[in-house]
């Protein structure tokens, strides 16, 4: 209301500027105490101030800052310690609205912006050594372990060092908190108790110390006893929870010098006593009702204490006590329910009956004496507008109407009165509940009455923008909160105001990514942003009051971060080099390139970060391009032992942080890419001759579908299918129509015979192309694992296994190309099996050079297997041998 007032005087008195350096930007510390200063300024007005300066709102909204008066129209705003501003859980900046006004009316509204700033502050204990001094006890004869886990932690979030004073003590802490003993602790020899300064200290120096205390405990081997002699106690019944009635005390004869250290338990089942463990002090914890079930037929309550001289396997010695209840007479009268809850509209007239309350009371006393009760006392907010027709019918009826709009109601909605229910009698006990109250020597009942007044609803609700505007990083996490909408409602009492999504915020995957809470106005997201596909999302959000609407518009402006990754291809590449390969080559001619949806092609840096043994390769540039090559940096060096590795598996990382400084890379976000490449190194030949390599290539074609295409096969039969049905269909129309159109002049003889045709096995062709080249293996070689020579081709890397006596092939290569085509039918069932097509004579050599088979070392080697022998109504084999090279 008070703001509502001051917009409507800056709107009619018209605004000038008052406030001296206004607007500003001021910083305080956080942690700040109460009145310091934070900024001064100064109030321009000859004619004397009207209002004076008032932070009427500020954003985030906060009591932390004031105004005060120095004198002379000068004012400075200062803090109030509550809240006390804190750096690291509190916004960073407020943005304060001052407004003033002076005696003629004018006034002005301007803003300070209060920036916190952070502090270094002390680390703190958590947990009991926060609030008090930690006491451990240590049994003598315990060997050294960890006795106890300091918990603490910097403010700032910083690497603590922690430390231990006294030295000379038989303890000590690690970095990580937890203390230990060193040594094994004799009750009789040292020390019964220690107190450690534990110190907690942050990288800048500032630190917290706590104290903690370790007392040794003797152990003994003794049974104590029981120096109570009384066993049996009377009480009476209704005693308060908590409330003393036997003192069991013990001796242990290994304490004769000490107080004895002894643990008291009730070993029976019982409800309604509890023994304090350390002194035996015997306590009340459940009701005593000797009216009731069971104390009503056994007032007698028998428990049997136990005292022990350790918590757990120690020596003990049991005691039984009695206790007797006696009864007192303790039943005021009750109301069920105790609570009532009535809604009215607010034009209701005076005299309307309200609520008969002797209905819901009674006394369940059996003598007629003490069963009478009144109803009197009524009390409470709004009790001038209601009455009670007499204190023994207990009616309550209206006195005079409600109206909320009235001022006199100051816009209440719920009036809330009390009403005593009283025995007329005098009771022995003065209390029985907690919801019972003393008067006098009389027990007393309290009923609440709640009566609500039905309000109308009025106003439309109103945000408290036309339009908000929020700023997200595209990498926030699902379910982050971006922002806050507000409204709020006139009506009085206030609404509840829903917040909803209207429109707005949908992608081509989802309907809408973003969530406000019902309640709360907080907008969250529910699926990731990516700034490159979507920059700006614009929102309308709705606020009800269940019956009025408003909207309001909310922009989201996403903002780009560094989220992708670089992407280069090929990301996996095998190949061979020979081990003479010369320093400087580009091997194989390989390079990689990559691109990256939000980085600049300059902007990437390779490393090979695994399988870089002995620093052989190298990219080249290693940065500042989107593409590089990959170049042997160093000789192979096999025959002095320093290389061993034939195979190296290199796992190559393309970061996007080339363009940023040092200082940058430490505060940006850095993406990081990986390609695989496997490189096989061929050792040189023993002997070199200079041959034409030679090897055999079989490359085989046939019509097949690939295996993932299930569809293929499933769409042309149901095709078919729905083809051949209409066909029946249009077949059955026709011959119907001819019946009836042409009639048969005779009967037919006999009925034509119908060729059906047999369905035949779908051809399948083989092309199959043979290019046979005579390697020669002019190089020989000893296998590193099975000691066996073996011969290989130094141009195209081929092997064998060495046969004995066997020498290096001299003779040039020859060049044989045969190209077979065959097409395998499979015959009906009217043709003969011999009309099968049959290989033709130039096929078969071709063939039969196939069963040759040539097995090498290697997994590079070539192998040609023979081929099997397929039936006769397929034609060539479905699979032929292929070569590798």
């Amino acid at each position: 209301m008070l703001l509502l007032l001051i917009l409507l005087g800056v709107v009619s008195g018209g605004r000038t500027q008052l406030l001296k350096g206004l607007p500003a930007t001021s910083t305080v510390e956080e942690n700040a105490a109460a009145g310091v200063s934070v900024y001064t300024f100064n109030v321009t007005a000859s004619e004397g101030v009207a209002i004076l300066p008032t932070i009427v709102n500020s954003n985030p909204l906060t009591e932390a800052f004031d105004i005060e008066s120095k004198g002379n129209l000068e004012f400075r705003v200062v803090t109030t310690g509550n809240p006390v501003l804190d750096y690291e859980t509190m916004p960073k900046s407020f943005d304060l609205q001052i407004f003033v006004e002076d005696m003629i009316g004018r006034t002005d509204l301007s803003v300070l912006t209060v920036q916190i700033t952070d502090k270094n502050e002390r680390p703190v204990f958590r947990g009991n050594m926060a609030i008090q001094t930690v006491t451990i006890y240590v049994l003598e004869g315990t060997p050294p372990e960890r006795i106890y886990q300091v918990d603490a932690a910097d403010p700032e979030n910083a690497e603590l060092e922690y430390s231990l004073l006294p030295a000379s003590v038989p303890f000590f802490i690690l970095e990580s908190g937890a203390i230990f003993s060193t040594k094994t602790f004799d009750y009789e020899k040292d020390p019964h108790s220690y107190f450690l300064n534990i110190t907690v200290t942050d990288p800048y120096g500032l630190n917290s110390t706590k104290t903690v205390n370790i007392n040794i405990i003797n152990t003994n081997d003794e049974r104590p006893y029981f120096t109570t002699k009384q066993s049996i106690y009377r009480i009476p019944e209704e005693q308060s929870p908590g409330t003393i009635v036997a003192n069991v005390t013990a001796k242990d004869p290994d304490d004769e010098d000490s107080p004895s250290r002894l643990f008291y338990s009730i070993q029976s089942s019982d409800r309604y006593f509890f023994i304090n463990p350390s002194t035996g002090v015997l306590q009340v914890t459940g009701r005593l009702d000797r009216d009731a079930l069971p104390l009503r037929l056994h007032p007698n309550i028998s428990v049997i204490v136990r005292v022990e001289d350790s918590p757990s396997g120690g020596h003990a010695s049991e005691m039984e006590i009695t206790f007797i209840i006696n009864d007192i007479n303790d039943n005021p009268p009750e109301c069920n329910p105790s609570t009532f809850r009535k809604e009215i509209n607010e034009n209701m007239t005076a005299g309307t009956f309200l609520l008969d309350l002797r209905n819901y009371c009674k006394d369940i006393d059996v003598d007629p004496s003490n069963n009478r009760f009144n109803f009197t006392g009524l009390s409470g907010f709004g009790s001038n507008n209601f009455a009670l027709e007499s204190t023994v019918s207990g009616r309550l009826v209206m006195t005079e109407r409600i109206d909320l709009e009235n001022p006199a109601n100051l816009g209440v909605e719920v009036y809330s009165l009390t009403v005593r229910v009283q025995d007329i009698a005098s009771p022995n006990y003065p209390s029985k509940y907690s919801f019972y109250t003393s008067f006098d020597i009389f027990l007393c009942y309290i009923i609440y009455i709640y009566i609500r007044i039905k309000p109308v609803n009025e106003f439309f609700p109103v945000f408290s923008n036309l339009s908000y505007e929020f700023n997200v990083p595209e990498i926030i996490k699902v379910g982050s909160s971006i922002g806050k909408v507000n409204a709020s409602d006139k009506d009085w009492p206030p609404s509840a105001i829903t917040y909803s999504i209207v429109a707005g915020g949908g992608t081509k995957d989802y309907t809408n990514i973003f969530w406000i809470s019902p309640t709360k106005g907080d907008v969250k997201i529910l699926a990731r942003l990516d700034y490159e596909t979507t920059q700006k999302h614009i929102l309308t959000v709705q606020a009800s009051d269940q019956e009025k609407t408003a909207t309001a518009s909310v922009t989201v402006n996403v903002l780009e971060v560094n989220d992708e990754e670089p992407v280069c291809s090929p990301s996996f590449y095998s190949f061979q080099i020979p081990v003479s390969l010369a320093v400087g080559t580009n091997i194989n001619g390989f390079r990689i390139e990559c691109q990256d949806r939000d980085s600049d092609p300059r902007s990437f840096r390779y490393f090979i970060n695994e399988g870089n043994v002995n620093n052989h390769f190298t990219f080249s540039p290693s940065a500042g391009s989107n593409t590089s090559r990959l170049i042997l940096a160093s000789r192979f060096d096999y025959e002095s032992g320093l290389d061993t590795n034939w195979i190296y598996r290199l796992r190559v990382y393309i970061t996007d942080d080339n363009l940023l400084s040092a200082r940058d890379k430490t505060a940006h976000l850095i993406k990081t890419g990986t390609v695989t490449l496997r490189i096989r190194v061929i050792p040189n030949p023993t002997t070199v001759i200079a041959t034409t390599p030679g090897f055999t290539v079989v490359t085989k074609r046939e019509n097949l579908y690939s295996e993932s295409a299930w569809y293929v096969p499933f769409v042309i039969t149901l095709g078919s299918l729905l083809l051949l049905g209409l066909l029946g269909y249009l077949g059955f129309l026709l011959a119907t129509w001819f019946r009836t159109c042409c009639p048969p002049a005779a009967k037919a003889d006999s009925t034509s015979p119908m060729n059906t045709s047999e369905k035949k096995k779908p051809k399948k062709e083989v092309v199959v192309t043979m290019t046979k080249l005579n390697t020669v293996f002019d190089g020989e070689a000893r296998d590193p694992v099975t000691g066996k020579m073996y011969e290989f081709n130094t141009q195209s890397g081929a092997r064998r296994w060495k046969k004995s006596n066997e020498p290096l092939q001299l003779a040039p290569a020859t060049q044989v190309t045969s190209s077979i085509t065959d097409r395998a039918e499979v015959p009906s069932k009217k043709e003969p099996s011999e009309k099968r097509k049959e290989p033709t004579a130039e096929t078969k050599p071709a063939a039969k050079s196939l069963a040759v088979e040539s097995e090498t070392p290697g997994q590079d080697g070539l192998r040609v297997q023979k081929q099997k022998e397929e039936p006769d109504d397929r034609g060539l084999p479905s699979r032929a041998p292929q070569g590798r090279y």
